[in-house]
């Protein structure tokens, strides 16, 4: 996923990976978030054993999506 905004001539930009997987190890997420090309957030989340791939791949996206929600982005950063 790409997010652009442009504030007064400036643009910055976001890159988010996420996933999630299932496997016999168990439930989890990963959510890496790039700013300005720049790692600001890398985050992994373990699910109860019972949750499904899918599930784990839309609890990424909601993290990754809260995690931008709450971050400011410098209008100084090049």
């Amino acid at each position: 996923m790409r997010i652009s905004e442009q504030n007064e001539a400036k643009e910055s930009t976001i890159h988010i990976f996420t996933d999630g997987r299932k496997n016999e190890n168990g439930v989890g997420s990963g959510i890496a978030i790039y700013i300005q090309n720049e790692l600001t957030h890398q985050m992994k989340h373990k699910l109860h054993n019972r949750c499904a791939n899918n599930q784990a791949e839309l609890m990424a996206i909601v993290k990754a999506l809260h995690a931008i929600e709450t971050t400011e982005i410098s209008n100084n950063t090049p």
